[in-house]
Protein backbone atom coordinates (compact mmCIF):
# COMPACT_ATOMS: atom_id res chain seq x y z
CA UNK A 1 0.00 0.00 0.00
CA UNK A 2 1.18 3.49 -0.72
CA UNK A 3 0.04 6.45 1.53
CA UNK A 4 0.54 9.79 0.37
CA UNK A 5 0.46 12.85 3.18
CA UNK A 6 0.15 16.57 2.62
CA UNK A 7 0.02 19.07 5.34
CA UNK A 8 -2.19 22.57 4.88
CA UNK A 9 -3.23 23.55 8.18
CA UNK A 10 -1.24 26.65 8.47
CA UNK A 11 -2.45 30.05 8.70
CA UNK A 12 -1.61 31.53 5.76
CA UNK A 13 -0.12 34.35 7.20
CA UNK A 14 2.10 35.76 4.43
CA UNK A 15 -0.32 35.30 2.13
CA UNK A 16 -3.17 36.74 3.52
CA UNK A 17 -1.12 39.42 4.73
CA UNK A 18 -2.77 42.60 3.75
CA UNK A 19 -6.13 41.11 3.15
CA UNK A 20 -9.65 42.19 4.87
CA UNK A 21 -10.24 38.82 7.58
CA UNK A 22 -13.54 38.64 5.00
CA UNK A 23 -11.80 37.93 2.03
CA UNK A 24 -8.76 35.59 3.69
CA UNK A 25 -8.58 32.04 2.44
CA UNK A 26 -6.46 28.55 3.02
CA UNK A 27 -3.40 29.11 0.39
CA UNK A 28 -3.89 25.43 -0.71
CA UNK A 29 -7.12 26.94 -1.91
CA UNK A 30 -6.74 29.80 -3.24
CA UNK A 31 -8.12 30.54 -7.17
CA UNK A 32 -8.40 33.48 -9.11
CA UNK A 33 -11.13 32.03 -12.39
CA UNK A 34 -10.79 28.10 -12.15
CA UNK A 35 -11.63 26.20 -8.64
CA UNK A 36 -9.42 23.48 -10.48
CA UNK A 37 -6.14 26.11 -10.22
CA UNK A 38 -5.55 25.30 -6.79
CA UNK A 39 -2.57 24.00 -5.27
CA UNK A 40 -4.17 21.06 -3.17
CA UNK A 41 -6.33 20.04 -6.88
CA UNK A 42 -2.96 20.25 -8.56
CA UNK A 43 -0.99 18.32 -6.07
CA UNK A 44 -4.12 15.53 -5.81
CA UNK A 45 -3.59 15.00 -9.30
CA UNK A 46 0.27 14.08 -8.92
CA UNK A 47 -0.73 11.39 -6.23
CA UNK A 48 -3.07 9.80 -7.69
CA UNK A 49 -0.87 6.62 -7.98
CA UNK A 50 -1.61 6.50 -3.72
CA UNK A 51 -4.01 4.11 -2.56
CA UNK A 52 -4.63 6.79 0.55
CA UNK A 53 -4.21 10.26 0.61
CA UNK A 54 -3.82 11.83 4.26
CA UNK A 55 -4.34 15.66 4.24
CA UNK A 56 -3.96 17.42 7.50
CA UNK A 57 -5.48 20.57 7.73
CA UNK A 58 -6.49 22.96 10.61
CA UNK A 59 -7.25 26.87 9.66
CA UNK A 60 -10.33 27.50 7.82
CA UNK A 61 -10.81 23.59 7.79
CA UNK A 62 -14.45 23.70 6.99
CA UNK A 63 -13.30 25.06 3.72
CA UNK A 64 -10.99 22.34 2.99
CA UNK A 65 -13.30 19.51 3.54
CA UNK A 66 -16.15 21.66 1.57
CA UNK A 67 -13.74 22.24 -1.25
CA UNK A 68 -12.46 18.55 -1.41
CA UNK A 69 -16.16 17.14 -1.38
CA UNK A 70 -17.51 19.95 -4.26
CA UNK A 71 -14.06 20.19 -6.66
CA UNK A 72 -12.11 16.83 -6.43
CA UNK A 73 -13.35 14.20 -8.86
CA UNK A 74 -14.95 11.27 -6.71
CA UNK A 75 -11.96 8.87 -8.31
CA UNK A 76 -9.27 11.19 -5.70
CA UNK A 77 -12.05 11.79 -3.02
CA UNK A 78 -12.47 8.20 -2.42
CA UNK A 79 -9.16 8.15 -1.59
CA UNK A 80 -8.59 11.18 0.88
CA UNK A 81 -8.90 11.72 4.49
CA UNK A 82 -9.01 14.43 6.13
CA UNK A 83 -7.23 15.05 9.62
CA UNK A 84 -7.96 17.99 11.73
CA UNK A 85 -4.84 19.56 13.53
CA UNK A 86 -6.85 21.31 16.81
CA UNK A 87 -2.79 23.06 17.62
CA UNK A 88 -2.58 24.84 13.97
CA UNK A 89 -2.38 28.13 15.74
CA UNK A 90 -0.02 27.10 18.90
CA UNK A 91 2.35 23.88 17.40
CA UNK A 92 4.42 24.09 14.53
CA UNK A 93 4.75 21.77 11.27
CA UNK A 94 5.68 18.15 13.24
CA UNK A 95 2.36 18.51 15.07
CA UNK A 96 0.63 18.41 11.27
CA UNK A 97 2.81 15.48 9.93
CA UNK A 98 2.62 13.33 13.53
CA UNK A 99 -1.28 13.21 13.09
CA UNK A 100 -0.92 12.56 9.27
CA UNK A 101 1.96 9.50 10.33
CA UNK A 102 -0.26 8.58 12.90
CA UNK A 103 -3.63 8.34 11.21
CA UNK A 104 -2.37 5.96 8.45
CA UNK A 105 -0.39 3.84 10.69
CA UNK A 106 -3.34 3.28 13.11
CA UNK A 107 -5.43 2.30 9.57
CA UNK A 108 -3.30 0.63 7.82
CA UNK A 109 -1.32 -2.02 8.10
CA UNK A 110 0.07 -3.27 5.14
CA UNK A 111 2.03 -0.23 3.63
CA UNK A 112 4.90 -0.24 1.81
CA UNK A 113 5.76 3.89 1.80
CA UNK A 114 4.77 6.72 2.88
CA UNK A 115 5.41 9.53 1.09
CA UNK A 116 5.14 13.12 2.33
CA UNK A 117 4.44 16.54 0.33
CA UNK A 118 4.40 20.03 2.30
CA UNK A 119 0.77 21.21 0.66
CA UNK A 120 2.33 25.38 -0.37
CA UNK A 121 4.66 23.52 -3.50
CA UNK A 122 4.64 23.41 -6.74
CA UNK A 123 6.86 20.86 -8.20
CA UNK A 124 7.19 19.83 -11.86
CA UNK A 125 5.85 16.63 -13.22
CA UNK A 126 9.08 14.92 -14.46
CA UNK A 127 11.01 15.57 -11.17
CA UNK A 128 8.19 14.30 -8.98
CA UNK A 129 7.55 10.92 -10.97
CA UNK A 130 11.01 10.17 -10.51
CA UNK A 131 9.89 10.62 -6.52
CA UNK A 132 7.29 8.38 -6.92
CA UNK A 133 9.13 5.58 -9.07
CA UNK A 134 11.72 5.47 -6.35
CA UNK A 135 11.99 2.22 -4.60
CA UNK A 136 14.25 4.05 -1.69
CA UNK A 137 13.82 6.20 1.07
CA UNK A 138 13.94 9.95 -0.61
CA UNK A 139 15.14 13.32 0.10
CA UNK A 140 14.81 16.15 -1.99
CA UNK A 141 16.51 19.36 -2.99
CA UNK A 142 15.52 21.87 -5.40
CA UNK A 143 17.87 24.27 -7.02
CA UNK A 144 17.42 27.78 -5.64
CA UNK A 145 19.99 29.87 -3.94
CA UNK A 146 20.18 29.03 -0.29
CA UNK A 147 19.82 32.26 2.00
CA UNK A 148 19.06 31.57 5.66
CA UNK A 149 16.05 33.61 6.28
CA UNK A 150 13.95 31.23 4.39
CA UNK A 151 16.10 28.21 3.20
CA UNK A 152 15.37 24.36 4.82
CA UNK A 153 19.38 22.97 4.77
CA UNK A 154 20.09 19.86 4.11
CA UNK A 155 23.73 18.65 4.18
CA UNK A 156 25.63 14.97 4.19
CA UNK A 157 28.77 14.97 6.91
CA UNK A 158 32.21 12.98 6.68
CA UNK A 159 30.25 10.37 7.86
CA UNK A 160 27.56 10.71 5.24
CA UNK A 161 25.14 11.03 7.60
CA UNK A 162 22.58 13.68 6.36
CA UNK A 163 21.47 16.53 8.66
CA UNK A 164 19.04 19.36 8.48
CA UNK A 165 19.44 23.54 9.26
CA UNK A 166 16.41 25.63 9.72
CA UNK A 167 15.87 28.80 11.60
CA UNK A 168 12.28 29.39 12.92
CA UNK A 169 12.87 32.79 12.95
CA UNK A 170 14.57 33.50 10.09
CA UNK A 171 17.52 34.52 10.96
CA UNK A 172 21.20 33.22 10.16
CA UNK A 173 22.34 29.44 10.26
CA UNK A 174 25.70 27.67 11.56
CA UNK A 175 27.07 24.33 10.22
CA UNK A 176 29.51 23.25 12.96
CA UNK A 177 30.62 20.00 11.32
CA UNK A 178 32.63 19.59 8.10
CA UNK A 179 30.08 18.73 5.29
CA UNK A 180 30.43 16.71 1.84
CA UNK A 181 27.74 18.16 0.21
CA UNK A 182 24.64 20.93 0.79
CA UNK A 183 21.51 21.43 -0.71
CA UNK A 184 18.71 23.61 -0.30
CA UNK A 185 15.84 21.02 0.80
CA UNK A 186 13.00 20.03 -2.02
CA UNK A 187 10.38 19.54 1.20
CA UNK A 188 9.11 16.18 -0.12
CA UNK A 189 10.36 13.09 0.97
CA UNK A 190 9.59 8.91 0.70
CA UNK A 191 10.01 6.90 3.81
CA UNK A 192 10.35 2.95 3.31
CA UNK A 193 10.21 1.16 6.99
CA UNK A 194 7.18 1.85 8.56
CA UNK A 195 8.78 0.48 11.81
CA UNK A 196 11.23 3.04 11.97
CA UNK A 197 9.10 5.65 11.10
CA UNK A 198 6.32 5.00 13.96
CA UNK A 199 9.77 5.26 16.50
CA UNK A 200 10.48 8.36 15.02
CA UNK A 201 6.77 9.54 15.19
CA UNK A 202 6.52 8.65 19.05
CA UNK A 203 9.93 9.94 19.57
CA UNK A 204 8.37 13.27 18.35
CA UNK A 205 5.34 13.06 20.86
CA UNK A 206 7.09 11.89 23.61
CA UNK A 207 9.94 14.46 23.33
CA UNK A 208 10.08 17.01 20.35
CA UNK A 209 6.05 18.09 19.99
CA UNK A 210 6.91 21.56 19.72
CA UNK A 211 9.49 21.50 16.68
CA UNK A 212 8.82 21.30 13.07
CA UNK A 213 8.01 18.69 10.81
CA UNK A 214 12.06 17.85 10.51
CA UNK A 215 11.73 16.80 14.19
CA UNK A 216 10.28 13.16 12.85
CA UNK A 217 12.33 13.66 9.34
CA UNK A 218 15.45 13.91 11.04
CA UNK A 219 15.13 10.88 13.91
CA UNK A 220 13.87 8.88 10.88
CA UNK A 221 16.55 9.38 8.71
CA UNK A 222 19.06 8.97 11.86
CA UNK A 223 17.61 5.25 12.38
CA UNK A 224 18.41 4.17 8.75
CA UNK A 225 21.52 2.09 9.28
CA UNK A 226 22.56 2.13 5.88
CA UNK A 227 22.99 5.46 3.69
CA UNK A 228 23.08 3.27 0.28
CA UNK A 229 18.84 2.45 1.67
CA UNK A 230 18.84 6.76 0.63
CA UNK A 231 18.06 8.30 -3.09
CA UNK A 232 18.59 12.00 -3.20
CA UNK A 233 16.37 13.49 -6.40
CA UNK A 234 16.09 17.27 -7.62
CA UNK A 235 13.35 18.88 -7.95
CA UNK A 236 14.13 20.43 -11.90
CA UNK A 237 11.14 23.11 -11.07
CA UNK A 238 9.93 24.01 -7.16
CA UNK A 239 8.01 27.19 -6.16
CA UNK A 240 7.16 27.17 -2.65
CA UNK A 241 4.14 29.36 -2.36
CA UNK A 242 4.11 31.98 0.51
CA UNK A 243 2.46 34.75 -1.41
CA UNK A 244 0.06 35.65 -4.19
CA UNK A 245 2.72 36.97 -6.60
CA UNK A 246 3.90 32.92 -6.06
CA UNK A 247 0.79 31.79 -6.83
CA UNK A 248 0.64 33.99 -10.02
CA UNK A 249 4.00 32.55 -10.89
CA UNK A 250 3.10 28.98 -10.20
CA UNK A 251 -0.15 29.50 -12.43
CA UNK A 252 1.98 30.75 -15.43
CA UNK A 253 3.62 27.42 -15.13
CA UNK A 254 0.00 25.43 -15.12
CA UNK A 255 -0.72 27.23 -18.30
CA UNK A 256 2.75 26.09 -20.03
Amino acid sequence: MKIVIITVAGISSRFNRDVPEENKILKCLYFEENPKDTLLYHMLEKVDFSDRIVVVGGYKYDDLVDYISNNIPKNLQDKIITVYNDHFSDLSSGYSLYLGIREALDNFTDIDEMLFVEGDLDIDNESFNKVISCDKNVLTFNHEPIYSNKAVVLYQNENDEYHYLFNSDHGMLSLREPFKAIFNSGQTWKFNDMELLKMANDNFYENLIDDTNLGIIQKYFDLLEDSCDIEIIGLKRWVNCNTRDDYKLIKSYWRE
